[in-house]
């Protein structure tokens, strides 16, 4: 299994979720508001200090969906397709390997998602 994080702009959430919800076999995701800001040094005006610089955060949104290995590189191109304007600031999406998931509400002691 494994775990597709990204951080997206926020006016990408609803045309992300259309697409993914479009995918057969998508196993759902969650979503967070959370804020970021790149680093200071790909796009510094010389007008702004870097200090300025890493208290100017934009609001942004983490999707995170825990899915099987046979669908997780279609998810990751998914995302980056839809989430791209092309500008930065479009975020940053990863993948991780999970060792082990389970569903809380149908869990019974050694059963696995």
């Amino acid at each position: 299994m494994k775990e597709i994080k990204a951080v997206i702009r926020p006016n990408k959430l609803a045309a992300l979720r259309d697409a993914l919800m479009a995918m057969p076999g998508f196993p759902g995701m969650t979503v967070t508001k959370v804020e970021g800001c790149s680093a200071p040094v790909r796009h510094v005006s010389a007008r702004v200090k870097i200090r300025d610089e890493l208290t100017d955060y934009t609001s942004k949104v983490r999707v995170e969906i825990v899915a099987p290995d046979e669908i997780a590189e279609s998810l990751f191109n998914c995302i980056t397709e839809v989430a791209r304007t092309g500008h930065y600031g479009d975020g940053l999406v990863w993948v991780c390997d999970v060792e082990r998931a389970a569903f809380v509400f149908k869990t019974t002691p050694g059963t696995d998602v």
